[in-house]
């Protein structure tokens, strides 16, 4: 139900605390870390100078980074669309068995850190790789590792994201009519058909905006190209920010903010483009079902089980299993029995090392302090869109976003600038301490938490508020009585997601750490930097549980979300099937030309 315009004078007694609040998360989350990096770029030492940021980038090392960052993006990209499409199709649309678990299965490889999955490849195509030797298929002893170099940073890019290109097609798929399929039934359209000609043509926004998103992360990713093209000296834009920054500390301000620049740029063209063509390529008739299930796969039905199998093997299971088999043995190299398997990795990292149990420690505590902080924000805040901004909610909702949609070494570099001097009027500083690492995380997953939240707050019906204020209930009172108990689960699935994302992260956490602060992302970086390689493999499989762990946590909670709110929900065994009869009463032969696409209304 929606309010109507006279409704309003109830709903914003008392509501200007709400819109302050928003006001001023947006001024410090978003607005001033952005103006913060542009000026130091354009203006570095406070004079208006852009030839210093054009001599930045046009340096013979910044040229090849972006080089390097725009062929692996790219080229990735085009690996992760056509796999995550098609995984999309067979788990969407179809009668294959165990769609849901499948579904979980090859989201959470793209919810583990970029760095614990390029670790694992390594471990998986390296000449002492315990499974390739196993099947005698490991490279020669002391030849290089087939991952390390351009080729290996586009191939692990592109299974790493072809996640994120599944869970945008999915949500296309949902926003298909169910009357499309059943009007091209009547017109006597086989499954395959159906695909091709009908569904495909309403997906061709989402696939763009997929191909998009994909290339955006592969642009901002740090752990892949840093594991897999550091070693080598194939450096991308982050990696060589991150060198920089490291060997000549703050000196290099002023060009590392000039390439954050040129990468935050990049990023926010290419995901506006994205969520132009998605929002545009929606289509969702009133009073219709969604598309569902409706491909009977019958003799085929193994084919399909066995290729998701084999994808999800390739992408999650096989790689897990080199790290596991790598953290079981006392070094990397010798090989997995029962003679040599062992815990001693794992009682090192969890026992006897101060740092990694410090990490740890500090990890839980920054991604569980800034989720919860979210979690408690999320709902005054959506409220606050939803019911009293008006039109303005749409271009706040966007700046929102800012934080996510910047890559998170741009964002690090975004946090030191502000914070590199004590702060006004208090004088205290916030540069090398665990509350720019916090600050950070509230900044980069606001945005993550604040979804679920909205597209409940949308389904809460204002009449109930109503009925509060007619029992004399204030806005306080309506948001403890009305609001909280609707959109709590949505909180806390927020949270936890956002739980998920910063637990192991490096991107961010690299360049803000500092002795005392490290988080366990950091700590595994430094192990294998180290050549410390089976402890860095222990630390990587209990990172891989807490994430496990959450995503379960987080699915025991589906039932309380709003639909959509979990991005590897797919329909259950045995969903309403669309092969129901058509209605040849209602729908006419061709009628599938007369389906109009319509914009449909954002969360």
């Amino acid at each position: 139900m929606r309010y109507r315009p006279h409704d309003r004078s109830f709903l914003e007694r008392g509501g200007f605390g709400l819109l302050a609040l928003v006001a001023l998360i947006l001024v410090a989350l978003e607005i001033l870390p952005a103006l913060r990096l542009l000026l130091t770029a354009l203006a570095p030492g406070g004079i208006f100078d852009p030839g210093k940021a054009l001599s930045a980038l046009s340096s013979r090392a910044a040229l090849r980074a972006a080089q390097a960052t725009l062929e692996t993006a790219f080229i990735s990209s085009l690996l992760a669309v056509p796999l995550g499409t098609i995984m999309a199709l067979v788990l969407g649309i179809t009668d294959m068995r165990g769609r849901r678990f499948a579904s979980f299965l090859f989201v959470l490889s793209v919810m583990i850190s970029p760095q614990v999955i390029a670790l694992a490849f390594l471990h998986l195509t390296g000449p002492a790789s315990p499974i390739l030797n196993g099947l005698g298929l490991a490279p020669q002893a002391g030849s290089t590792n087939p991952m390390l170099g351009r080729s290996g940073i586009i191939l692990v890019l592109g299974l790493h994201h072809a996640p994120l290109v599944y869970v945008v097609i999915s949500a296309g798929l949902k926003r298909i009519p169910l009357t499309v399929v059943e009007a091209a039934r009547v017109d006597g359209a086989q499954p395959l058909r159906i695909v091709i000609d009908h569904v495909m043509p309403l997906l061709r926004p989402h696939l763009m905006g997929a191909g998009l998103l994909a290339f955006v992360a592969g642009i901002g990713n740090f752990g892949i190209p840093a594991l897999l093209g550091a070693p080598v000296n194939y450096l991308t834009l982050p990696v060589l920010i991150y060198r920089r920054l490291s060997s000549f500390g703050t000196g290099m301000l002023g060009d590392v903010a000039a390439l954050g620049l040129l990468v935050a740029v990049i990023a926010v063209v290419c995901v506006a483009a994205s969520q132009i063509l998605t929002r545009r390529g929606d289509v969702l008739l009133e009073e219709d079902a969604p598309l569902q299930p409706f491909w009977h796969l019958r003799r085929v039905r193994a084919v399909a089980e066995i290729f998701v199998a084999f994808i999800i093997t390739a992408v999650l299971v096989l790689p897990m299993l080199s790290l596991l088999a790598a953290a079981l043995v006392p070094s990397y190299g010798m090989p997995l029995s029962l003679t040599t398997i062992t815990l001693d990795n794992f009682i090192e990292v969890l026992a006897r090392q101060d740092v990694t149990r410090r990490a740890f420690v500090n990890s839980l505590a920054y991604a569980g302090g800034a989720a919860c902080l979210l979690a408690c924000l999320s709902i005054p805040m959506a409220y606050s869109l939803v019911r009293l901004m008006g039109t303005a909610r749409i271009p706040a909702t966007a700046l929102l976003e800012t934080s996510y949609v910047l890559p998170g070494i741009v964002l690090a570099i975004a946090c030191i600038l502000l914070f590199l001097k004590p702060l006004p009027l208090i004088g205290v500083s916030l540069y090398a301490t665990p509350s720019i690492i916090v600050f950070a995380y509230l900044a980069r997953f606001l945005a993550v938490v604040l979804k679920p939240v909205l597209a409940g707050m949308t389904q809460v019906d204002v009449a109930q508020e109503e009925a509060a204020t007619l029992d004399g209930a204030g806005l306080a009172r309506r948001l403890a009585d009305v609001i909280l108990p609707s959109l709590l689960p949505a909180a806390v699935a927020g949270g936890l997601m956002a739980f998920l994302l910063a637990f192991s992260e490096l991107t961010v956490s690299a360049l803000l750490w500092s002795a005392g602060t490290e988080t366990i992302g950091v700590v595994l970086y430094n192990l294998e930097e180290a050549g410390l390689t089976s402890q860095a493999s222990a630390v990587a499989i209990v990172i891989v549980a807490v994430v496990t762990l959450t995503m379960l946590a987080l699915h025991a909670l589906s039932r309380y979300l709003p639909s959509g709110a979990l991005p590897w929900h797919c329909p259950a065994e045995g969903a309403a099937f669309s092969a129901r009869e058509p209605k040849r009463d209602t729908l006419r032969a061709g009628a599938i030309g007369h389906v109009e696409p319509r914009p449909a209304l954002s969360a």
